[in-house]
């Protein structure tokens, strides 16, 4: 074991983590359909990890040498390392997915076909479907064998490489090859026949094609078909952002993605090395981009996938709770004016945040609204509000951030339209991204100049649909140290180029890492006077070596350090220099996204939670906004919601020194599952 070096790789501690969500599919505790949810989330999150992370380091590895020489690593080392445990990965995946998940679909009454015998009258059924509705899709092309014609491959999109030849030639005359596109993005991945033994029966949409090339290819033999699939460097390079119109340069660049440089080509593993070769050049692709797989790919598609059992095979809903407090109230104004108030998604309703917004357009007291939008819904609830509120006479500003990624049409189509309602839309600062959760309601009264406002901060995204996914938290408040906190924030993203002083909510390039660094120092200073001292964070990613470098310092000199960790850690528990340390993931039903500082401070306990993860570009780069919980009852709530996170033994892990995760010790007298507990815990409140 390499006990000298002080930090995970940054790629490797994340493939770490989308292992453990491999692991899910093969827990046999979980219900049959949510092991392939968890097939669908794998795949979709290493495919987003090609097309951005191994996409960029591939650009560095092309640099020459002397202009890679500020790197403190090599490019081709972390692309082997990375294939290396992907390909370990995969293969796992891939006998989980084979071995387990289709048998057991069988045993419960669906067939997945592979190769069963159908009967004439499927036959019948897949020759008129595929001559209806498949074949006027499907558009073939025939490949160059010399490279001397390029063609081009749709990104993310699966195809089938064909090897046919001519019925008129001999066998070992010259053969041809072409592709197909697999038009899963019209028709969908499944095709649902009649029952098969009485169990229901899909089929892949490819297998159909397949039964059918004669038809697509009249008077050739096809010699053998396989699956390959092109994903593009989806990271959008704008240049000279600092000058001309972003939204013009954004615009142009999301066109660029499509036809980007390639991240990786998968392809079937049996497919012989001429045919790799041809497509090689006729897609101009270099041995580097090749990835073999097993016969399917983008497995991403299993939610399409329709259970007709269903609710059986899948975990019962959680029932939404509804907020003690706020349902004291008529007016969610009225309720957020004399208390401070937490709410916790998805096991509480996101419905509060929508009437917040709706009360807000209707509320003829509120004069103007602030809130940043970074990745909202479809036909979002909350951007209608704020359409209303602006056709109501109110003044509405808005801060997109277009630059979210893979956000970024959406994001630009709902600036145009808010834009268009009259909404003073602020769209992006050039070389800074804004990532924080904020909104004000504000009242402008007459008399006396009086000014009262009403905040919604949140450690997520303001979209009503992911909110039933992701675990978050959000907070209510009329706080005039944070609301005048707020109003300095939204001021700075009108006019980037002002300078404020926040006394209260932290953000990076203003007081973040400094109020970090005091906070952290005197949990040293509190251990090193023999008193309890006590870090909680809890993060989507850990990666800025500064704050890495502070809590080795602070485990060492006797603070405990407990972190729950989702996704990237470069921290590196159980060793000389990262004492008292431990790091917790927890993958369940719902993604753990929040964030959370919490500081024992000598028993007077201190949270802020925060839209900003401990990487160098959320603490250095990007417009945060964390902010205090300064009502106790609400911050022992937040360290009681910490600690059953924490005691987690059932979906918990720990992190260990070689970035493998490891179960806890579990008997029948103490198995703890988090996310069920905080449900539990908030339903007796």
């Amino acid at each position: 074991m390499d006990t000298e070096n002080r930090y995970f790789d940054r790629e490797l501690s994340w493939l770490s983590f989308n292992r453990l969500v491999l692991e899910q599919t093969k827990d046999k505790s979980l219900p049959l359909f949510e092991r392939i949810k968890f097939c669908a989330i794998y795949d979709s999150n290493l495919d987003e990890f090609y097309r951005i992370r191994v996409a960029y380091y591939q650009s560095l590895a092309d640099i020459p040498k002397k202009s890679r020489k500020v790197l403190d690593y090599s490019p081709k080392l972390v692309l082997s390392n990375i294939k290396e445990e992907v390909t370990k990965q995969l293969k796992d995946f891939e006998n989980t997915f084979y071995n387990e998940i289709i048998p057991e679909l069988e045993e419960s009454g669906i067939i997945l076909w592979q190769n069963q015998e159908l009967s004439k009258a499927h036959n019948a059924y897949l020759k008129d479907y595929f001559s209806k509705e498949v074949l006027p899709e499907i558009q073939p092309v025939l490949l160059s064998s010399s490279g001397a014609v390029l063609s081009f491959l749709k990104d993310n999109l699966i195809y089938l490489a064909l090897k046919i030849h001519k019925k008129s030639r001999p066998p070992e005359y010259k053969s041809n090859y072409a592709v197909i596109q697999i038009p899963s993005d019209t028709l969908g991945r499944f095709v649902s026949l009649p029952p098969l033994n009485d169990k229901f029966l899909y089929i892949f949409l490819e297998d159909v094609i397949k039964k059918h090339l004669y038809m697509i290819f009249p008077g050739y033999n096809i010699e053998a078909t396989y699956s390959i699939k092109l994903s593009r460097n989806a990271d959008l390079m704008i240049e000279d952002e600092f000058s001309g119109n972003l939204l013009n340069k954004l615009k142009k660049s999301l066109k660029q993605r499509k036809t980007g440089l390639p991240a990786r080509f998968i392809y079937d593993g049996k497919m012989p090395e001429d045919v790799k070769e041809v497509l090689q050049l006729a897609f101009n692709l270099s041995e580097k981009d090749f990835f073999p797989v097993g016969k399917y790919l983008n497995f991403s598609d299993l939610n399409q996938l329709i259970n007709p059992f269903s609710p059986k095979f899948e975990l019962s809903p959680l029932k939404q709770l509804n907020h003690p407090v706020i349902d004291k109230y008529d007016s969610i104004i009225d309720a957020v004016e004399e208390n401070d108030l937490l709410l916790h998604f998805p096991y509480q309703t996101y419905d509060y945040v929508l009437r917040f917004f709706h009360e807000a357009a209707t509320n003829p007291e509120i004069n103007e609204i602030k809130t940043t939008q970074y990745r909202v819904a479809t036909n979002s609830a909350i951007v209608n509000a704020l359409i209303a509120a602006a056709g109501n006479g109110k003044e509405v500003t808005v801060f997109v951030e277009v630059k979210a990624r893979f956000d970024e049409e959406n994001n630009i189509a709902f600036a145009d339209k808010m834009r268009e309602a009259g909404i003073n839309v602020i769209a992006s600062i050039p070389g800074l991204k804004v990532h924080a959760k904020a909104a004000l309601a504000i009242k402008n009264s007459s008399k006396k100049g009086k000014r009262k406002s009403y905040a919604f901060l949140g450690t997520g995204n303001f979209n009503e649909k992911t909110a039933r996914q992701y675990a978050d938290e959000g907070f209510f408040t009329s706080d005039k140290n944070i609301t005048k906190d707020l109003e300095k924030l939204f001021l700075f993203l009108e006019n980037p180029i002002d300078t404020f002083k926040f006394k209260h909510i932290l953000v990076p390039g203003f007081n973040m890492l400094p109020v970090i660094r005091e906070k952290v120092n005197r949990e040293i200073n509190y251990a090193q006077e023999g008193k309890k001292a006590h870090l909680i964070f809890k993060l989507n990613g850990l990666g800025d070596k500064e704050i890495i470098d502070l809590l080795y310092d602070a485990g060492s000199k006797g603070v405990k350090i407990d972190l729950i960790v989702r996704g990237i850690c470069k921290l590196r528990p159980n060793l000389p220099f990262s004492k008292n340390i431990t790091i917790t993931r927890i993958v369940d039903r719902f993604l753990e996204h929040s964030r959370i500082y919490a500081f024992n401070n000598s028993g007077n306990k201190e949270v802020y939670l925060s839209s900003a993860d401990f990487l160098s570009r959320n603490l250095r780069r990007r417009i945060e906004a964390a902010f205090p919980v300064y009502n106790r009852e609400l911050v022992q709530e937040i360290f009681d919601i910490l600690k059953l996170q924490l005691r987690d033994n059932v979906k918990a892990k720990l992190l260990d020194e070689n970035i493998r995760n490891m179960n806890k010790e579990v008997t029948e007298t103490n198995e703890y599952r988090s996310q069920s507990d905080i449900y539990n815990y908030l339903k007796k409140k």
